[in-house]
């Protein structure tokens, strides 16, 4: 049974500047619970109670939104608060078992470097990974990353990744897949390639970040060599893209697609209010 998670959290938010400067954008609201919150959530749902958090260093905010606070507990029973009490306190509840890493800024930068950095908290054990900024929105928090270990365990898949449809004209914002033709397992992906624009990219699925992963990956990360994430970036980051693609070649990854539920980004501010608004309807 899978019961760990790594979650990057330790962007620097410069699309969300000035307030981003003390204030991790994973923390933003989306309604009126943090992004995270909604990530630890679906961990919860589907199982997972041994979580890394990678974040900013010399940033704790994090921490203590999670961690106990019995004095602030009490503010809030003051001004009957008692939902919001609630709310923490199920995730209390849970019994979490937390690992918090900073990410200094002396290291690689990239996708993949939050697992590099949780190796000690991985060891030998398949994980999921997150990234901090992305969220699917679901009846049922947990539905979709229970389905995608379920397809890691039936096929003993080295990654299995989400993936969903997007128009076109953003494919170059993200990595497309190509499957595999006639092979014996549901969407497994022959490459994936990272912001290619549609002229030249293998599809419009795109990964979004909601990965499975066994142990396997690490030694890959560290081999892997840094490229520029884009071909406007002159700085190179170690690409957690490139990680799938390589894996790809003699192993097997696996492209699921999200059937019941939506995957929304929050990563900059148009798209962080688009999520929201949708989080408001869905609910409403």
């Amino acid at each position: 049974m899978i019961r760990k998670a790594v979650i990057a959290a330790a962007g620097n938010g410069t699309r969300f500047l000035p307030v981003t400067k003390i204030y991790p954008k994973e923390l933003l609201p989306v309604l009126n619970k943090p992004i995270l919150h909604y990530l630890v959530e679906e961990l919860l749902g589907a199982g997972i109670d041994q979580i890394c958090l990678i974040h900013r260093p010399d940033n704790d905010s994090i921490q203590r939104y999670f961690l106990p606070d019995k004095s602030f507990k009490a503010v809030l029973r003051k001004a009957g608060k008692l939902a919001w009490i609630a709310e923490l306190e199920k995730i209390q509840a849970a019994k979490i078992k937390w690992t918090f890493i900073p990410q200094s800024r002396k290291v690689q930068y990239g996708s993949g470097t939050p697992v590099l950095l949780a190796k000690g908290f991985v060891k030998k054990n398949p994980f999921v990974y997150f990234y901090g900024d992305d969220l699917v929105l679901e009846r049922k928090s947990g539905s979709f990353l229970s389905s995608l270990i379920k397809i890691f365990e039936r096929y003993q898949a080295d990654e299995v990744m989400a993936v969903q449809e997007v128009p076109w004209d953003q494919v170059n914002r993200y990595g497309s897949v190509r499957y595999r033709q006639n092979s014996r397992i549901p969407y497994q992906i022959e490459t994936i390639e990272e912001g290619l624009p549609a002229g030249r990219a293998p599809s419009n699925m795109v990964q979004f970040g909601r990965f499975v992963l066994s142990p396997g990956v690490i030694p890959v990360l560290e081999k892997q060599f840094p490229r520029r994430a884009a071909a406007s970036s002159t700085k190179k980051e170690l690409l957690f893209t490139d990680t799938g693609k390589i894996l790809a070649k003699e192993g097997v990854v696996i492209a699921w697609p999200i059937k019941k539920g939506k995957w929304l980004t929050t990563g900059d501010p148009e798209r962080w209010l688009q999520t929201n608004l949708e989080f408001q309807k869905f609910f409403s």
